[in-house]
C-alpha cells in the first residue's frame, strides 16, 4: 500500500473553507460566536504547526531528554487545564487530581510502549502521539468527573449538612457521588467503544491506513489505543475522586469545606 499523498499549501488551505459552512449555519442560527470560531481555528493551526515542527526535530533527533521533557509538559498543561477548568479545587484535591494524572497516564503509557508495542518507552515515534491520546482523554475524563461531583455537592448542600447533622458518616454521605462521577466521566468513552468501526472509524486508525499500514495493524493499533483509553481514563478519574473527596471532611468527621 502507498502511503498518505502529500498536500501541497494551496491543497491545504482549501479546508478552511469549510469554515464559510459554519459561520453560515452560525449567523442562520443567531449564534454570535465567530469570533470564537476565528480564534480557535487560528489558535489551533498555529499550535499544531508549532507541534509539528518540534515532533520532527525530536523524532528526526531521538534523546531520551526530549522525550522526557515533551511528556513532563503534556501532564504538565494538562493538569493546569484541569484546574483551571474547575474552581474552588482545595490544594489536597489539586494534589490528589495531579497526582492521579500522573500515576495513571503514565502506568498505562508504559505498558503500552513496552509492553504492546515492544518499544523502548524513550523512543518518541510512539511514547509522544499515543501519551498524547491516553493524557488528554484521561485529562477528560478527570475534567468531566471531578466537575460532576463538584455540581452535584454544591446542588445537594442542604442534603449533605441534614444527613451529616443525622450522624451520617461523611464518608458514606459523599461516596455516592463519587460513584456517580466516576460513571458519568466513563460514559463518553464506552460510547465511543460501542460506536467504533460502525458509526465511525477512528483517527488512529485511518491515519495509519492513509499513510499506509495494513487495515489489520491499524485495527489492532485502535483497539489496543482504545482499551488503553478507556484503562486510563478509569484510573485516573477513580483515583482523582477517591482519593479528593476525602479532603472535603476532618478527622472530627466534620465537613472541612464551604459548599459554595
Amino acid at each position: 500500500m502507498k502511503g498518505a499523498v502529500e498536500l501541497s499549501i494551496f491543497q491545504f488551505s482549501l479546508i478552511y473553507l469549510l469554515l464559510i459552512v459554519v459561520l453560515f449555519v452560525m449567523k442562520k442560527s443567531k449564534i454570535n460566536q465567530s469570533k470564537l470560531l476565528l480564534v480557535a481555528s487560528i489558535r489551533m493551526s498555529v499550535q499544531l504547526v508549532i507541534v509539528g515542527f518540534i515532533l520532527q526535530f525530536i523524532i528526526g533527533n531521538p534523546n531520551p531528554f526530549y522525550t522526557i521533557i515533551f511528556i513532563a509538559f503534556m501532564l504538565t498543561y494538562s493538569i493546569h487545564t484541569i484546574f483551571k477548568n474547575i474552581g474552588n479545587l482545595s490544594y489536597k484535591f489539586k494534589v490528589s487530581i495531579a497526582s492521579a494524572l500522573s500515576f495513571a497516564g503514565l502506568f498505562v503509557l508504559i505498558f503500552f510502549v513496552t509492553v504492546i508495542v515492544g518499544k523502548s518507552f524513550f523512543n518518541p515515534q510512539y511514547t509522544i502521539p499515543l501519551a498524547g491520546m491516553i493524557i488528554g482523554n484521561a485529562m477528560t475524563g478527570i475534567n468531566i468527573g471531578v466537575k460532576t461531583f463538584m455540581d452535584s455537592v454544591k446542588k445537594e448542600k442542604g442534603k449533605l449538612n441534614t444527613l451529616l447533622n443525622l450522624g451520617v458518616e461523611p464518608k458514606e454521605i459523599l461516596k455516592p457521588y463519587v460513584n456517580n462521577s466516576l460513571e458519568t466521566a466513563l460514559i463518553p468513552t464506552l460510547n465511543s467503544m460501542i460506536g467504533m468501526g460502525i458509526i465511525f472509524l477512528p483517527g488512529m486508525m485511518t491515519g495509519q491506513i492513509l499513510s499506509g499500514t495494513l487495515p489489520t495493524t491499524a485495527i489492532m493499533y485502535q483497539i489496543a489505543i482504545m482499551i488503553a483509553i478507556c484503562t486510563s481514563v478509569c484510573l485516573s478519574v477513580f483515583l482523582s475522586l477517591n482519593l479528593g473527596y476525602k479532603s472535603f471532611y476532618n478527622e472530627k468527621k466534620q465537613f472541612d469545606f464551604e459548599i459554595n
